[in-house]
């Protein structure tokens, strides 16, 4: 457990102080299809995937802080639960589209997160995980800032979170702009015999 829960004290005023970016390069990169289950996975309030709402279904927002997710329980067409992203309860591939946007950090166990995210993404599926570029300036004091703050934050550079996905039937990319970075899996279809 981390030494203060800073998400569920922040959860009634997050959105506030933590604004929604424009969610069309991330709608791009997972490229939606109609009727797909999309997972969420530490998804908190629900702030990006409200943005989602009618090109996924079910629209699910995992997380581990259920207080968090009492604000995405306000957000039409979401269906909150509240787990670690390390165990999340759902069967094998589950979830045609995952996403992960700026948690991935503030996990316990990255490379087991991106087992579990991976376990529950369809073949065909595609992953993407969104997260500060912490080869980036801005980034590398915001990671000290969340250390003083006594948060558990560990960011990973694009590489180092590329290779948590080590897969044979993984084919992973790098995107970049500005102060973000997001790592885009597919899970490759085997071929047909």
């Amino acid at each position: 457990m981390p030494l203060f829960d800073h998400f569920s004290l922040a959860a009634p005023w997050y959105e506030t102080f933590i604004r929604p970016k424009d969610p069309r390069t991330l709608a791009a990169l997972i490229d939606l299809r109609p009727g797909g289950a999309l997972l969420d996975a530490g998804g908190g309030t629900g702030r990006v995937a409200q943005f989602l709402g009618g090109l996924a279904a079910p629209l699910v927002v995992a997380d581990s802080s259920c207080r968090m997710l009492q604000e995405a329980r306000k957000k039409a067409g979401l269906r909150p639960v509240c787990s670690a992203a390390e165990r999340l309860p759902f069967p094998d591939a589950s979830f045609a589209r995952v996403m992960m946007v700026d948690a991935l950090h503030h996990v316990r166990d990255q490379r087991h997160t991106a087992r579990e995210l991976w376990r529950l993404l369809q073949p065909g599926g595609r992953l993407v995980i969104e997260e500060p570029d912490v080869r980036t300036a801005p980034v590398r004091l915001l990671a000290l800032a969340e250390r003083l703050a006594l948060m558990r934050s560990h960011f990973l550079a694009p590489d180092d979170i590329s290779g948590l996905f080590p897969y044979p039937d993984a084919r992973v990319r790098v995107e970049a702009e500005g102060h973000t970075v997001w790592i885009v899996v597919e899970k490759v279809r085997a071929p047909q015999t």
